[in-house]
């Protein structure tokens, strides 16, 4: 059986592959030449859940960079931990080049990734796994502070008029969502609670957000972690006869346009394209250049920024073509 678990996840790994001439077709837009340099060959391999569409945007960043650097990207993903670093071994048994990895729950990937460094295989981290990139031996991390961001986001709260907020974590141990809340919590000056959702069931979402706003009349903005939820959210607003405001971190071309309409309050862009683009092209320079962003010692940070009512419209234009 677990010969058999483990041959299906490997298939899993490469069903998902990109790169070649589909990515170069997909990100000629972005290129700027391509690389003449021997083939390479890059696993990204990420805790994406099902429907998330934040990770299709990190995911297009990192095609474009290996359409431009002459690179095979082998694009896995799993919520689940264990499943995660399953991949990672699939990466390493496959004798790849480079791995770009996140770091949801970093204490799961600690042994993989001692593997990958023993198998002199170079591992850059992104999105999450700030607190930990360093210990765990990575050479790069390319991603947002996440307890910076909740912080600056509890600050824009105060501006906002809010007095109670819930903060709705849709994924639990995934220690960059609750860095955000407690950051959020830590600047606020009004009431926080947290509100724990299944983030793979958008019914069940939708669901327990509404029995909460019904339930407490006080709450007057909903804080969501994901641009999916955000929009979900809006709906338990409606549902519940609330008038709750609702704010997010991350953005899709949906939640661009509805902080454009005024149904999301504002929103913080911690830029997944170029997350998955500056992972990628990281591998590239390390082994043709022998460079390193941060000289391995301070992580590249792509946020936070916020986009609002003051600044959509040119976030727009971007976010229609999949890159912000």
């Amino acid at each position: 059986m677990a010969v058999a678990a483990a041959a299906a996840l490997t298939l899993a790994g490469c069903s998902s592959s990109s790169g070649g001439k589909k990515a170069e077709e997909e990100a000629a837009h972005a290129s700027a030449g391509k690389a003449d340099t021997p083939r390479m060959t890059v696993a990204l391999v990420t805790h994406q859940a099902p429907g998330d569409t934040f990770w299709d945007t990190v995911r297009k960043g990192a095609e474009a960079a290996a359409a431009k650097d002459n690179i095979e990207l082998i694009y896995s993903a799993d919520p689940n931990a264990g499943n995660q670093a399953n991949y990672v071994q699939n990466a390493i048994d496959q004798k790849v080049d480079g791995i770009a990895v996140t770091l949801a729950k970093p204490d799961a990937m600690k042994g993989v990734i001692a593997k990958a460094e023993q198998a002199g295989i170079p591992v850059v981290g992104l999105n999450s796994g700030l607190s930990d990139w360093k210990k765990l031996g990575l050479l790069e991390f390319f991603g947002q502070d996440e307890s910076v961001a909740g912080e600056a986001f509890g600050k824009k709260l105060n501006t906002t008029g809010a007095k109670k907020i819930v903060c709705v974590i849709q994924e639990q141990g995934n220690v960059g969502l609750t860095q955000r809340c407690d950051g959020v919590e830590k600047t606020f000056q009004g009431t926080t609670e947290t509100l724990y959702v299944n983030g793979t069931d958008m019914p069940s979402v939708k669901s327990t957000i509404t029995a909460k706003l019904k339930q407490d009349k006080d709450v007057d903005t909903v804080v969501t972690l994901g641009a999916p939820f955000a929009l979900t959210a809006v709906q338990s607003v409606g549902d519940a006869g609330s008038k709750a405001e609702v704010a997010t971190f991350d953005l899709n071309k949906e939640l661009v346009k509805a902080v454009q309409k005024g149904t999301i309050e504002f929103a913080v862009d911690q830029q997944p394209y170029l997350q998955g683009y500056l992972a990628v092209d990281s591998l590239w320079l390390y082994k043709n250049n022998g460079n390193y962003s941060g000289g391995g010692e301070q992580p590249v940070l792509t946020g936070p920024a916020f986009v609002d009512k003051s600044n959509v419209d040119k976030v727009a234009e971007f976010a229609a073509k999949g890159t912000r």
